[in-house]
């Protein structure tokens, strides 16, 4: 034996999963979906509203796709939190979902979707950079 040491190996850096937030009033359908995401290896913050939405995105800089209701109690629905998203955090996707059909605007998943049609809709929409 030589009398070197060798330095540790060092696992290779992984990268974090992605944050993503989830805007839904309806507290059960919130939890199912939440601990769907989770499962599959998302960081899930939620909000019950588009008001306390806008304070978690403005709180956590690493969110990267905000999945909102579009219905919801307050001032503010889906539709308004989109807009407020897009002119200031560009950056951050979105994706509304509404039991009412709808055309144009953000990317949207009508109710009631799978839990597996709404997993390959966010991992599509953050792989599309």
């Amino acid at each position: 034996m030589s009398g070197e040491s060798r330095p540790a190996l060092q696992a290779p850096e992984r990268a974090a999963p992605p944050v993503v937030l989830v805007v839904e009033d309806e507290v059960i359908l919130r939890m199912a979906v939440c601990a769907h995401l989770r499962e599959v290896g998302y960081v899930v913050i939620e909000a019950v509203d588009a008001e306390e939405a806008v304070e978690l995105v403005t709180a956590n800089k690493s969110v990267a796709l905000v999945f909102s209701d579009i219905n919801m109690p307050g001032p503010a629905d889906g539709n308004d939190l989109a807009a407020w998203i897009g002119s200031r955090h560009p950056d951050i996707k979105v994706l509304l979902t509404s039991g009412i059909a709808r055309e144009g605007g953000p990317p949207f998943i009508g109710k009631p979707y799978s839990f597996v049609e709404l997993q390959r809709r966010i991992e599509s929409m953050l792989q599309d950079g």
